[in-house]
């Protein structure tokens, strides 16, 4: 299994905040900001804050994704940063 770890700084347009991979990934995200209505938004290439389900501030989110699945992500306000933990699955 391979780690890898990140501190991306968001903004309004979407950024790859994990890309695709052959095997799954288990992935960890952090909302790093403490600040109320602070949000990250995650989701696909499309990703918008009207669109998509968020990160409260200070909390963390763990999903899977599926072999060749990216991750996109957005924030509101911009300039937000985004811990990312990456463990990818048979690496």
């Amino acid at each position: 299994m391979a780690i890898s770890n990140a501190l991306i700084t968001l903004g309004t347009a979407p950024v790859q905040v994990v890309a695709p991979n052959n095997t799954p990934q288990r992935v960890t995200l952090h909302n790093q900001t403490k600040s109320n209505n602070h949000y990250v938004f995650i989701g696909n290439e499309s990703v918008g804050t009207a669109n998509a389900p968020h990160i409260d501030p200070g909390e963390t989110l763990q999903l899977t994704l599926n072999p060749l699945e990216a991750l996109y992500a957005v924030s509101d306000p911009s300039g937000l940063p985004l811990g990312v933990l990456i463990q990818r699955q048979g690496a």
